[in-house]
């Protein structure tokens, strides 16, 4: 793994995704990476195509091992969809995956100011500062492995409870099932007919 250099030295990588037109019909896409050039702590920007697929993932290899990369923001799309590709990417690279910090462009920019490319390019501007600055704050991080009992307790014997701890038994969990009155039921026990059959609740 290539480690944070003792001196605290940042070097930020910026990759800038068009993602196709998705990013790229709404936001000067150029006018951003050349923004990027100009934060302090950025040493390296690359703008592309398509950052997720097979070559763009390859450039920020490249560029992490080429410019000694220590933390990496991606500006592409949301990070719910690609989060994992580049922190893999990244660990591929030798950097710890905790090391990158995502800007959602399409979502946030180009999706929502289509009709506003002056607008939606300040906005992609601004979102890629702001990754840069919380990209500066970044520590390695470990995950951890930890054992985990498979039983699930279910508080409250009411319909909700007792539907939820019937479920998980018919998953093959083992359950237990606590409640403060001396039966179950909750409200539910407490009605005499229920509606649309008014029958009873029992």
């Amino acid at each position: 793994m290539i480690a944070t250099p003792s001196d605290g030295e940042l070097r930020i990588g910026v990759f800038v995704c068009d993602c196709g037109l998705n990013i790229a019909g709404s936001v000067d896409c150029a006018a951003v990476a050349e923004y990027a050039r100009t934060l302090p702590d950025v040493v390296c920007v690359v703008r592309n195509k398509y950052t997720c697929a097979d070559p763009g993932q390859n450039e920020i290899k490249n560029a992490i091992a080429q410019h000694r990369l220590n933390r990496v923001v991606v500006a592409s799309c949301t990070p719910r969809q690609h989060e994992p590709t580049f922190r893999k990417c990244v660990h591929d690279a030798g950097l710890n995956p905790y090391l990158m910090e995502m800007a959602n462009l399409r979502e946030h920019c180009s999706w929502v100011h289509t009709g506003d490319r002056a607008g939606a390019t300040r906005k992609a501007m601004d979102l890629v500062a702001s990754a840069v600055a919380r990209a500066r704050f970044l520590q390695p991080q470990e995950e951890m492995t930890v054992p985990v009992t498979r039983r699930a307790l279910v508080i409250g014997g009411g319909v909700a409870g007792i539907e939820a701890a019937l479920e998980l038994a018919d998953a093959g969990h083992p359950v237990v099932l606590v409640e403060k009155q001396p039966s179950i039921g909750g409200i539910m026990a407490q009605l005499d007919k229920t509606f649309p059959t008014m029958d009873c609740s029992i």
